[in-house]
């Protein structure tokens, strides 16, 4: 009893301590590892011999040598300072669940998650563009993709992607959980662990109907996930008066490492086909 107790602590600790890194680390990682396998091969080849020049990207304590090193990337140079300020709304879209799905509203100027995913495949099409640009494109499109599958990334109603419902998991209740630290942690963290592994070769059969549609689709599918699985587990009707906190005891975390899982899967074969398409060899700069 006091050994269970004491990992009880240390688990919630650590959520408290680094309530993102505990999944987007694993999410991110884990999108980038599903596309890495679901790729051409000579796409892979593009893939490893751009990141080779990663050094260009001039950020030292935070490297992309590897589709996984890159997959975090976007978030790992955040804190410096303006370097990178400008791509702060680039992560998200907030797309209001409780009024019908219009992602151009939540997307001026395209300062949007899926605005920037479709600017990322261009400029890696781009036969003009600098090794430099392409290699900062590459990363950040990498991350994107990931960003766009986490369904509080693509939809909420007005809380901040959930940042404001707070929420319990099970029998852990820290202070500082709510939805969003739920679903980028330890909801995740367990989706992702839950055999069988997410990371291996699909067939055919089953990565086309993942792969199809538009960047778009694939933003109001994130968003449904956002208010049929996330708000109306939480709150029971995802539109109705917020409790003040919401409880997601086991049995409902059960059910919701299903949705999550689908959500990893999806970003990674989406991210695939993007890669693909980014990579065919009638858009590929000369090698140098």
């Amino acid at each position: 009893m006091i050994r269970t107790l004491a990992a009880a602590l240390a688990f919630v600790a650590t959520i408290i301590a680094a309530p993102a890194s505990a999944y987007w680390e694993y999410g991110h990682e884990t999108v980038a590892s599903i596309a890495y396998r679901n790729v051409s091969p000579a796409t892979r080849a593009k893939i490893d011999a751009l990141l080779r020049q990663s050094r260009l990207l001039e950020t030292p304590t935070c490297p992309a040598r590897t589709i996984e090193q890159a997959s975090v990337w976007a978030d790992c140079v955040k804190p410096l300072g303006q370097r990178f300020s400008y791509a702060y709304s680039w992560h998200y879209q907030n797309v209001d669940i409780c009024k019908p799905f219009d992602v151009k509203s939540a997307c001026r100027d395209g300062n949007c998650v899926s605005a920037q995913i479709e600017r990322d495949v261009k400029l890696l099409q781009d036969k003009a563009v600098p090794v430099r640009e392409k290699v900062q494109a590459l990363a950040f499109l990498v991350h994107f993709v990931g960003d766009l599958h986490q369904p509080l990334h693509a939809g909420d109603r007005g809380d901040l992607g959930g940042n404001r419902a707070r929420a319990d998991y099970g029998i852990y209740a820290p202070e500082k959980f709510n939805l969003h630290s739920i679903w980028d942690g330890p909801l995740a963290e367990r989706a992702i662990s839950t055999p069988p592994s997410l990371v291996r070769v699909y067939s055919p059969a089953a990565k086309a109907p993942v792969q199809a549609g538009s960047i778009e689709d694939w933003s109001r599918d994130s968003w449904q996930v956002a208010k049929a699985s996330v708000y109306a587990t939480a709150m029971g009707d995802p539109c109705g008066p917020a409790p003040a906190r919401s409880h997601l005891d086991e049995a409902t975390i059960a059910k919701l490492v299903v949705p999550a899982r689908e959500q990893v899967m999806k970003g990674g074969l989406r991210l695939a086909r993007l890669l693909d398409e980014a990579f065919a060899p009638a858009a590929l700069p000369p090698a140098k």
